[in-house]
């Protein structure tokens, strides 16, 4: 289960999704969250899937290694729509179990949500799954530099959000050895009460925790070793230029933003 977390990970390709600048596809990312907050009916979730879908599909990362993503987060899905059902009133009275009722407008939220997070999830993880790392840390910091001027520390915050994100692969491998280990040693993870499964999480705790910062402290160590020097005065092999498919993609973004934002006015 934890190696079916995509997000952070990264999809090799040559797709035209890959080659993109990555300036572009952040901002593409942050736009289509946003946009995904602004639609509140059928016709704008259908447009946003199917931008969706057409990155997916030009991007070539197997929809089933996406999809993997989506398992640890089923059970928040479920509990979302769960409390929209029943909390949520309004309209007619279609379903009553006892003291609770399902109604029109509950199952109507529950329905925009569930497909919200889902859309959520899946955008942003194919920033992830179609950026390097490193390109990741260049386009952030290339977004965030012109508020150095103010005194923000663009590269510093650039650097730890991308190993933040690449790590997160790490460290669930490490959880997954720990946990074998554990249970090799006669530890039950899955038996007894909530607090008793919660006591159990401690052996695995302690050392993941030991084993982060030792990950981290060996990161810091090898940066130092190879004298670096990020920041205003670093080098980079490979400049960012913006290409005539950046210009194309810029354009199709601007097109489904105001898709998006016309069909909520309209309808």
């Amino acid at each position: 289960m934890l190696r079916d977390i995509t997000l952070g990970q990264y999809y090799p390709g040559e797709s035209w999704i890959h080659r993109l600048d990555p300036r572009v596809k952040i901002i593409a990312a942050l736009v289509y969250v946003a946009a995904l907050f602004i639609v509140d009916n059928l016709i704008g979730f259908a447009i946003a899937l199917a931008a969706l879908a057409a990155v997916i599909i030009i991007s070539k990362v197997p929809l089933s290694f996406i999809l993997k993503g989506l398992k640890l987060i089923f059970l928040i899905i479920i509990f979302t729509v769960i409390m929209n059902l029943f909390m949520i009133k309004g309209g007619d009275v279609l379903v009553e179990i006892g003291p609770l009722s399902i109604e029109e407008k509950g199952l109507y939220t529950a329905f925009f949500m569930a497909a919200r997070l889902i859309l959520l999830i899946i955008g942003s993880s194919m920033l992830t799954l179609t950026t390097k790392p490193i390109s990741l840390t260049d386009g952030i910091e290339a977004l965030l530099s012109p508020f150095s001027k103010i005194g923000v520390p663009a590269h510093e915050l650039a650097m730890m959000m991308t190993i933040a994100l690449r790590f997160i692969p790490t460290l669930l491998e490490e959880t997954d050895k720990i946990m074998k280990a554990q249970q090799a040693r006669g530890a039950d993870f899955e038996s007894g009460n909530l607090i008793s499964r919660a006591k159990s999480l401690i052996p695995i705790l302690i050392p993941l925790f030991i084993g982060a910062f030792r990950i981290a402290h060996d990161l810091a160590m090898a940066m130092e070793a190879r004298c670096y020097r990020g920041g205003q005065h670093r080098s980079r092999m490979n400049a960012m230029k913006l290409s005539g498919r950046d210009a194309a993609a810029s354009v199709m973004l601007a097109v489904f933003l105001a898709a998006v934002i016309v069909i909520r006015i309209v309808l």
